[in-house]
């Protein structure tokens, strides 16, 4: 055998091993990123709840469930916040049912026409009373959105009547009868909305819900006013940002991909907006409209939209004036029914530095409770054992059950009201102490 056979003898089985070595450091380092990426050593838990220690929320604690059981989100993709975003963005839930409801127009001052669709409940509710849910959607949404459809036939079927606000200009068979469309937070049309409710239906009490940019209107309307409060059982809102103005820097950071959201969401604002450019901007001048429509087709975030079309609907001078005047944040310490804010520590669309409003507030206020789940993403909250979600989220899941614990606290708190107790208590029935026994 000669010498240059000799070495490739000796060569050749060593390259098959080195080839198996660097496979096994391909596949180890996909691994790695996988496991990184989707937080798949991050642990399950319970909330982090912050409140004060008072008779009711001793006995939220103990009604309900899903606040203090672990929320457990699919094993392989669920401890991703931009995951659980992206899915409840495309998908907005698997296997959506489909309730049916009425459409109810209601002419606005200005001209505008607000719409809603109401539902009726498909049984008796636990106490037997009649309660209405009124809900405001996130931004640029609607009925017809399958979040808020599995939302509404849940708590159907729990006896809630459903009352759902449709965004001014959300929905694109609807055309405007007003140069103005929804915003961050103008209350108009949700004021309009709980008005009919409290007319058509005098005896029912009312749970105010809100998701996301509807969180910021719901409790904007409740604390502009303490007559917005009345009949008003408890509000629940779930993953708001509370200060669109703290929250503007944020959301031009690359951190947690935010910018890109922010991309993704003025595009759609934009098709919004196009989509009534007639109605919008018609009685303008040509020259008006041509640089209004500019700014706007150029526009890659909320900021340059909101500062060029939305503050203009208001009147607002500026942006900064926009976001002060329109944040839920110089308003919500008014309220002073139960309230329940809901956020994920994961969510890509809500800087952590938003997060001490809520905490905040639950420190100071005896009827707020602020609760933060480690995962869920912005409106995702998926529940699934390993792939495959359920049909119903965790939010669905701790609204209705939250919403339930109110309603038998008021149901038991009203009859144990200046009557003896059949235990000694104190302080007194009408704080809450017999209800915790009865419990």
């Amino acid at each position: 055998m000669s010498a240059h056979e000799s070495e490739l003898h000796t060569i050749s089985p060593e390259l098959p091993a080195m080839f198996d070595g660097v496979k096994l450091a391909a596949v180890a380092t996909v691994l790695y990123v996988l496991v990184r990426c989707l937080n798949l050593k991050s642990p399950t838990a319970p909330p982090d709840l912050s409140y004060q220690d008072t008779p009711l929320t001793r006995f939220l604690l103990k009604s309900c469930g899903p606040l203090t059981r672990e929320y457990v989100p699919p094993l392989l993709w669920g401890k991703s916040g931009h995951l659980q975003t992206a899915l409840y963005g495309k998908l907005g839930r698997v296997s959506s049912p489909h309730p049916c409801g009425i459409r109810k127009y209601l002419p606005m001052q200005d001209g505008a026409t607000a719409t809603f669709d109401l539902f009726e409940p498909l049984g008796d509710h636990g106490t037997g009373d009649d309660v209405t849910m009124v809900i405001c959607p996130g931004i640029g949404n609607h009925s017809e959105k399958h979040y808020i459809r599995t939302f509404v036939d849940h708590a159907q079927r729990e006896g809630y009547r459903c009352s759902v606000l449709n965004h001014l200009g959300a929905l694109p068979n609807i055309e405007l009868t007003s140069p103005r469309m929804f915003t961050y937070g103008c209350t108009w049309e949700f004021a309009a909305m709980v008005g009919y409710i409290k007319r058509t239906y005098p005896q029912t009490q009312l749970v105010v819900v809100g998701f996301s940019l509807g969180g910021n209107i719901v409790c904007k309307y409740l604390g502009e006013n303490r007559a917005n409060q009345e009949r008003v059982l408890c509000c629940v809102s779930v993953c708001q940002g509370y200060s669109a103005l703290r929250a503007q820097e944020t959301f031009l950071q690359w951190d947690q991909f935010r910018r890109f959201y922010n991309f993704l969401m003025a595009d759609n604002m934009k098709k919004i907006i196009f989509s009534h450019r007639h109605s919008l901007f018609g009685g303008s001048s040509v020259k008006s409209i041509d640089a209004d429509l500019s700014r706007l087709f150029t526009a890659t975030s909320l900021m340059q939209i909101d500062d060029n079309i939305m503050r203009k609907f208001h009147g607002h001078s500026s942006l900064k004036e926009y976001y002060e005047k329109e944040s839920c944040v110089h308003y919500i310490h008014n309220v002073n029914v139960p309230l329940l804010l809901v956020n994920s520590a994961d969510d890509p669309l809500v800087h952590d530095s938003l997060l001490a409003i809520p905490r905040t507030l639950a420190e100071k206020k005896p009827n707020v409770m602020f609760a933060l789940t480690l995962h869920g993403g912005h409106l995702g909250f998926f529940e699934g054992a390993v792939l495959f979600p359920q049909p119903l989220t965790w939010m669905d899941k701790v609204i209705v059950s939250y919403a339930n614990a109110m309603c038998q606290w008021e149901k038991q708190k009203a009859p144990c009201q200046g009557q003896p107790c059949s235990q000694p208590c104190s302080p007194p029935c009408s704080q809450g102490s017999c209800l915790e026994q009865r419990a």
